[in-house]
């Protein structure tokens, strides 16, 4: 119930009745998710080591299934299963009965969701279950239920209050259900060594995809790149620095290996009336900050950040086979 006496924030006085609503709801869905936890380290843990071995050692896909609210936890499960490299997809509960058991196979496995368990369009699917022999993981609130009964395994989630001061409308249990789908998801994973390269070529697209590139997906080549050779004076590595505009130049030496980097900051810091006629011998930054052109793009964006640099030399046994600036990570959504 809400609480008579008004809470009060740090610098604005009374928190709005929209904000103690907000609070009350996390307050509640939290109870629900610790409630859960709490379960794992008792009885339920058992159960859930069994259905993450059946689940793994199926030749087939998980089959996700379920109504209502349950069944748009399941579409969110199906998808996080799949992009975590366990094949699964959903098929709905009611939709099954009219052709759609006919996208399961007897090696795949069912995981149905109902928190109630006792939804009558679930029994076409119930039964198919049973009549090939297709194990069967219910997620439910009642273990007794008909779908609890009739399943292989049961992952029963604890009752708990729904956020709804009515105690109705599906939140702390949705919200339970798409927890457990997402430690089943994360159990594979770890069980497999499913690697960040893996989940790569399921994720070509948005940040996601561009993070899991590579180096040589982004780095300049070739004429591109600003270079000059040891022993060049200052005046021609600034016009090769301003004429590739990525505020720097790499200094390699006659093998093409890389022997240092000047870099707009090294002009500042070497500031004086001789700087153009001095080698670039005496103004680079020896030993600059290297990367493979086979790093991926997230282990490149933390070397940018942990050496507070905005450019990286990408090289191969030592030669210089491209440079990447911050600048165009930027405009690629990786940074």
């Amino acid at each position: 119930m809400p609480s008579s006496k008004p809470l009060m924030t740090a610098s604005s006085g009374p928190i709005p009745d929209s904000v103690e609503s907000a609070l009350r709801t996390l307050e509640t869905e939290s109870g629900g998710i610790n409630a859960l936890a709490t379960a794992l380290r008792g009885p339920l843990g058992a159960t859930f080591a069994k259905a993450v071995d059946l689940i793994r050692n199926a030749k087939g896909r998980v089959i996700v299934t379920g109504l209502g609210k349950s069944g748009h936890m399941g579409r969110k499960i199906a998808a996080t299963l799949a992009s975590t490299g366990t094949p699964a997809f959903f098929v709905h509960a009611a939709e099954a009965g009219h052709g759609d058991l006919g996208m399961i196979t007897t090696d795949d496995v069912i995981m149905a969701l109902s928190w109630s368990g006792e939804q009558p369009e679930m029994k076409n699917l119930v039964n198919y279950s049973a009549r090939f022999a297709i194990p069967m993981i219910a997620v439910t609130s009642n273990a007794a239920s008909s779908l609890g009964q009739a399943a292989d395994l049961v992952i029963e989630l604890p009752k708990a209050r729904e956020a709804c001061p009515h105690n109705l409308a599906p939140t702390t249990s949705t919200l339970m259900q798409a927890a457990i789908g997402d430690a089943l998801a994360i159990a594979l994973l770890e069980g497999r060594g499913f690697t960040a390269l893996e989940f790569a070529h399921f994720h070509p697209g948005g940040k996601l995809g561009a993070m899991l590139k590579f180096v040589r997906d982004y780095m300049r080549t070739g004429a591109e790149i600003p270079v000059k050779p040891l022993g060049t004076k200052m005046s021609e590595a600034v016009v090769e620095m301003s004429a590739k505009g990525l505020g720097c130049v790499c200094i390699v030496n006659e093998a093409n290996e890389v022997a240092g980097i000047i870099t707009d900051g090294d002009l500042r810091r070497h500031m004086r009336p001789d700087l153009l006629t001095a080698s670039v011998d005496e103004i680079m930054t020896k030993q600059p900050k290297t990367v493979p052109p086979s790093m991926l793009a997230t282990e490149m964006i933390e070397v940018l950040n942990t050496s507070k640099i905005t450019t990286l030399v990408a090289t191969e046994a030592g030669k210089v086979v491209g440079i990447v600036h911050l600048h165009d990570l930027l405009r690629a959504g990786v940074a």
